[in-house]
């Protein structure tokens, strides 16, 4: 949430409560086999709450044709962090569809908020391992982002 926009509606802990709400509504209860697949979950389950909160406020039920203005903000020109979002989701659907484990290490850096330390030691490999597919998924989003 560090990272994200000064128009966001939704605080980290209330990310964090809503990521665990929908994890916690499996019917025979959440059962993971390792930390990996929780923290993966977890990820996801971020990413798709803000994903959806963008494309909520854009619609026009919602005042999308409208743009929300902080009033200690009103004359600082900032970019709008919401179009920036939804690029990242789709070069991120589409990086997934080429490598999985790249844009399972991506959820985790971005929406989990994991160093590159903790990654390699929730999926069980070594740091350089994760470095070089850190390295690898950034170049390869950055190009497809630009595409958008």
């Amino acid at each position: 949430m560090s990272r994200e926009g000064a128009g966001q509606t939704i605080s980290g802990t209330a990310l964090l409560h809503e990521a665990y709400l929908r994890l916690s509504k499996e019917s025979d209860g959440p059962c993971w086999a390792n930390k990996n697949q929780f923290f993966s979950a977890a990820a996801e389950a971020m990413r798709r709450i803000l994903i959806e909160r963008v494309r909520a406020k854009r619609r026009i039920k919602r005042g999308g044709e409208f743009q929300r203005v902080e009033f200690e903000e009103a004359n600082i020109a900032a970019p709008h962090e919401d179009d920036r979002l939804l690029q990242i989701d789709e070069a991120l659907e589409a990086f997934e569809k080429v490598n999985a484990e790249g844009a399972n290490l991506v959820k985790l850096r971005f929406f989990a908020g994991f160093t590159l330390q903790e990654i390699a030691e929730a999926t069980g490999v070594t740091v350089r391992t994760v470095t070089r597919r850190w390295a690898y998924a950034r170049a390869w989003l950055a190009e497809h982002i630009s595409k958008f």
